[in-house]
């Protein structure tokens, strides 16, 4: 009997990219894309629908970040492997993926053979690392005595707080904000100055160049 085709989703706001990831996984055989996304939110949705067995999941995207997307898909469909491709190698970032349910994290300067040992690996249900930030990873432990950094202000942010710096950053306003991730207003009111009071900024000029500076938005 012939084995179902691996059913795959690709997230990435970039149309070249995304074409192809699907040239290359569709020639490797056995593996089916049922579904694109080029934002957070039509990835939850578009998953959400489909179930597929795997996501390649790039973690800086307009509207929704990937943490918010593996954050709330592994709350719904725990079993579907999530790969984070991404072009930071930071040890925080690595963290906070796998925190949020990566199964794996690969670099977009990966070559084809590395990608495709990750695809395999989170398939067969190992954890995998790009070789480039693994070394990262663990000299960070090793120089925080088993903690990657202190704890900064950057640290201290809710993911919510962080899903509406982003926003923000993109330009959107307040009710925008409130409307793109279901709650009022006030909250997002609410969260907006809890930020500026932890990172100690005070404008929308400032949370902008802090978000640019963390990756949460690009240049």
């Amino acid at each position: 009997m012939e084995k179902e085709p691996t059913r795959v989703m690709l997230v990435e706001d970039h149309t070249i990219l995304r074409h192809g990831l699907r040239s290359l996984l569709t020639a490797s055989g056995n593996m089916e894309i049922v579904g694109e996304a080029g934002d957070g939110q039509a990835a939850i949705r578009r998953i959400l629908d489909t179930e597929p067995d795997l996501v390649l999941l790039d973690l800086n995207m307009p509207k929704m970040d990937g943490f918010s997307v593996l954050t709330e898909v592994k709350r719904q469909l725990p079993k579907t492997k999530i790969l984070a491709l991404t072009m930071y190698d930071d040890d925080a970032y690595v963290l906070d993926a796998f925190k949020a349910g990566a199964d794996g994290y690969c670099l977009k300067s990966s070559g084809h053979n590395e990608l495709m040992a990750a695809v395999e690996s989170v398939l067969s249900g190992k954890r995998y690392i790009s070789p480039e930030v693994s070394d990262k990873v663990l000299e960070g432990y090793l120089e925080a005595n088993r903690t990657l950094k202190e704890r900064t202000a950057w640290d201290s942010l809710t993911q919510r707080e962080k899903e509406v710096l982003k926003l923000l950053a993109e330009g959107y306003q307040n009710k925008e904000i409130a409307e793109y991730l279901f709650i009022s207003v006030k909250t997002v009111e609410k969260h907006r100055a809890n930020m500026m009071q932890k990172l100690d900024l005070h404008s929308a000029s400032a949370l902008t160049s802090y978000a640019i500076e963390k990756g949460l938005v690009k240049r």
